[in-house]
């Protein structure tokens, strides 16, 4: 599933393209998606102009001049593919329709987005937009790890007590919003500790240094133009290659690049997730 880095990335690509400009016509191909598109939902789409985009998590939001905003989930398999436009150097002619073609939106400056999913673990949904913070995908959701609520002394106390291993504490949504899998394995990797560690038996120092940490990495990757796992694209249809850069992720039976260790990398299963780590450099 694409983590925030890979919805970051495809958000950017899709703003110049979007903002400020109508959707002249919305076409919806199918009633559902993982759950059932919102009643009228072409109706509500055309017309409309795109006021800005935005980025909740792994959600990508639209914000519309009839009061809406559109939230756009990526599920497993989802791209948000641009043709019939400008994108960087390079000029994309709209394809022929093609099986998994969603929910296509045609803009006024020529532009066709379509959002394709094979698995169809994707949604879209339209939401008021004075009232988004409590939509049942956005209420509960933690503080932005790029933001200035997520820091030190938050996290410390949201840990405080928790007898869950680490890597589940920062998976959980609820305690930081975005973290996915891959990006988490990378993060403890360079904190040097164990992903079962419970997180009450991890110092408070060593948690507020896992801070600075989810920073880099998402930075890195967001450059990087995400990380593409099978079915990831950019908005451009470009591959993003931050999993060329990977330490620990999908490197079981690897050596460890930490210099002068010689252990390899170990796969184990948390909560039907894989982890990854080096049981040398991960305390």
């Amino acid at each position: 599933m694409p983590e925030l880095p890979e919805v970051e990335t495809v958000k950017a690509g899709l703003a110049p393209v979007m903002e400020g400009q109508v959707i002249v016509r919305a076409d919806v191909n199918r009633p559902d998606l993982r759950w059932p598109f919102p009643d009228a939902m072409a109706a509500r789409l055309t017309g409309t102009r795109v006021l800005g985009l935005r980025r909740r998590s792994k959600y990508i939001l639209a914000d519309l001049d009839s009061g809406e905003t559109l939230l756009i989930h990526l599920g497993m398999s989802g791209r948000m593919l641009i043709s019939g436009h400008q994108v960087g150097a390079f000029h994309h002619p709209h394809p022929a329709p093609a099986k998994h073609d969603h929910v296509v939106l045609y803009m006024a400056n020529g532009a066709r987005i379509t959002f394709n999913d094979a698995r169809r673990f994707g949604a879209m949904d339209l939401l008021p937009t004075h009232r988004q913070d409590d939509h049942w995908l956005i209420r509960d959701l933690g503080p932005e790890p790029l933001g200035n609520s997520f820091h030190a002394p938050y996290l410390i106390a949201r840990l405080k007590g928790r007898k869950t291993p680490i890597k589940s504490a920062l998976l959980d949504q609820r305690v930081v919003a975005g973290l996915g899998n891959i990006y988490v394995c990378e993060v403890l990797f360079r904190a040097g500790i164990h992903p079962a560690r419970k997180s009450d038996r991890i110092s408070a120092d060593r948690i507020a240094g896992l801070v600075p940490l989810v920073r880099d990495v998402l930075g890195e990757a967001i450059a990087a133009g995400g990380s593409s796992l099978r079915d990831y694209r950019q908005a451009d249809g470009e591959l993003g290659y931050f999993q060329h850069v990977f330490q620990v992720y999908g490197r079981d039976g690897a050596a460890c690049l930490t210099p002068r260790c010689e252990k390899k990398i170990q796969r184990i299963v948390q909560a039907g997730r894989s982890s990854f780590f080096c049981p040398q450099c991960q305390r």
